[in-house]
């Protein structure tokens, strides 16, 4: 390991049951998970890490004796502490996690926990209904569907297989210990978002989970407190805010959805975060909102820059002088962890000109999910950061510009998708899996992210377009809630096609400054870029939504749903 940038040292475990032991031995009593059960106004019930341990030990001795071993189980429910420990349960127990999205209908469910050959079921009590949808139509056992919630007499809950497992760990721990887990295997079966089109499993192993994260967190400095907002059935918020956490030692409130969490951030006061992109962007604009409203635009931006004066000459006064503007996030954050999309420079020196430093990184479900990062004592600005150390990455066929298709290889990569020999077999070349991404590296490692493969616009006269850069442009305008950037299909042939930007718009900006025209409002803006953008680059038509664009549940666009005609 080059140490250079390390702020920690690195720690390496076999299984997912080794690292809850070692977290239960080294943490202790420290809080390893902290909630509201009624969000509004209860009690805050906090977990150590002693605690964590033993609701795991206790659950994984259950399955185990209920012969879950090496099958398969359906994990459905909003983010929980139950979620938590069921997923390390079941892991540690030599199961296989199949972590699915609660907001999915009730058929697509069905139709993937049977895909995904799912024996047992795991959900809230919020979605019976489609749990019974489920278990009819995948051949699941009323005994092998266990529920979140309180018992009515007529379902079987996780808390009483929990406290089942508690006396079977104390009659025959090794029971427990002695669970066959083979960390090369498949654990965890995720299905993709589908961004693009229809997701697949993705069939990862622990030593793929353990491995990115034991490589990407010694080189992130961060605090003891945390708030957790993503979605954890994907990869980037299972294997960052569970797996990674657990290392760290951090205690994680459980937040309980986007409705509290600017209440929660104030209350639990977190000195770092874990977001995708569009959550940053939300926070910027909320922020320079509320500065124009008090008509502070001048004296921030000037604040800023006589800040960032004071800082080269090794003062730091930001803690103090923007102390009100980092309220709204608790006032104690000092690190934001972000990756999923570009993120506008402008929206990243703002961060830093506060105290907030912003690390954004690249990552992919079929990795793990991380990639690269950048490293709290190695920023560079404009690229996702270092590849990992056990990564190797190579450009595919670089233009004169050194960009071309990322294509990754290493101990985090997937072990194929589920049941998709033909899909996995495309998704390699020479070993290499290919992200799908176009990016370039540098030669000490760093990784810049172009853009998207299928999303590309390759012109009628030959010219590459990546939207991602043009979107990554404009996403800062005041008034753009989201803006994607695609060509526009014309009836008159393709030489009548144009770069479109579609824009989803920030109605409450527009009311608070009495703007009744924002197609007019947008042209302005897009106007200034043209002016300074190439000509294949200008946008030629703007489109205005009138509703959201739509998305999955990590908050990314799904573009193949829009509607790209022109005329």
């Amino acid at each position: 390991m080059n140490y250079k940038h390390a702020v920690r040292e690195k720690v390496e475990f076999t299984n997912v049951r080794e690292l809850v032991e070692w977290a239960g031995e080294t943490h202790g009593e420290k809080i390893a998970y902290s909630f509201r059960k009624n969000p509004a106004n209860g009690d805050i019930t906090r977990v150590s890490y002693t605690q964590f341990r033993d609701d795991v030990r206790a659950l994984a001795s259950a399955l185990r004796s209920m012969g879950c071993s090496g099958k398969h189980c359906a994990l459905i429910a909003k983010p929980s502490y139950e979620w938590i420990v069921t997923y390390f349960a079941v892991l540690s127990s030599g199961a296989v996690l199949v972590p699915l999205d609660r907001d999915w209908l009730g058929d697509d469910l069905a139709d993937t926990v049977t895909k995904a050959d799912a024996e047992y079921l795991f959900c809230e009590d919020e979605i019976a209904d489609k749990a019974a949808v489920i278990a009819q139509k995948a051949g699941i056992g009323e005994d092998a569907v266990f529920f979140f919630g309180g018992a009515d007499g007529s379902r079987r809950t996780l808390s009483g297989l929990i406290e089942e497992g508690r006396a079977r760990f104390e009659a025959d721990p090794e029971m427990y210990f002695q669970s066959p887990i083979d960390p090369m295997k498949m654990s965890l079966l995720v299905f993709t978002s589908g961004t693009t089109g229809k997701g697949k499993g993705v069939m990862l192993s622990q030593n793929a989970v353990l491995s990115d994260m034991a490589d990407a967190y010694p080189y992130l400095d961060v605090g003891m407190k945390t708030v957790s907002v993503l979605p954890l059935h994907h990869t980037y918020g299972s294997s960052v805010m569970l797996i990674a956490h657990n290392m760290l030692g951090c205690e994680v409130y459980i937040s309980a959805g986007l409705r509290y969490i600017q209440k929660e951030l104030r209350d639990q006061k977190p000195e770092h975060l874990v977001l995708v992109p569009l959550y940053l962007e939300t926070f910027y604009r909320k922020i320079m909102a509320n500065i124009k409203e008090k008509g502070k635009e001048s004296l921030v931006a000037n604040t800023i820059k006589m800040s960032n004066a004071l800082r080269k000459a090794g003062i730091d006064q930001r803690a103090k002088l923007f102390g009100e503007i980092r309220a709204a996030f608790g006032g104690e954050v000092k690190t934001i962890i972000t990756g999923g999309a570009p993120i506008n420079p402008q929206i990243i020196d703002f961060f830093e000109g506060i105290g907030i430093s912003t690390l954004n990184g690249y990552g992919i479900t079929e990795c793990a999910p991380i990639i690269a990062v950048n490293r709290s004592r190695n920023v560079v600005k404009g690229s996702v950061g270092n590849v990992l150390e056990i990564d190797t990455v190579r450009i595919s066929e670089p233009n004169a510009e050194g960009e071309g298709e990322i294509l990754v290889k290493g101990p985090n990569v997937m072990l194929g998708y589920y049941k998709d020999s033909a899909a996995t077999a495309d998704a390699f070349e020479k070993g290499y899996f290919k992200t799908g991404d176009y990016g370039k590296l540098s030669k000490d490692g760093v990784l810049t992210i172009t853009g998207r493969k299928k999303n590309l616009i390759i012109l009628s006269n030959g010219k590459n377009v990546y939207p991602e850069e043009i979107e990554n442009e404009l996403t800062a305008v005041p008034g753009i809630l989201d803006i994607v950037v695609y060509e526009g299909q014309s009836r008159r042939g393709i030489e009548n096609n144009a770069i479109v930007a579609e824009i989803y718009p920030d109605k409450d900006y527009f009311e608070a400054n009495g703007i009744d025209d924002c197609e007019a409002h947008f042209k302005g803006h897009i106007d200034s870029y043209n002016r300074g953008a190439v000509p294949y680059k200008k946008i030629g038509v703007i489109k205005v939504r009138k509703s959201e664009f739509p998305k999955n549940t990590l908050r990314k666009i799904m573009r193949f749903k829009l509607d790209t005609s022109i005329d």
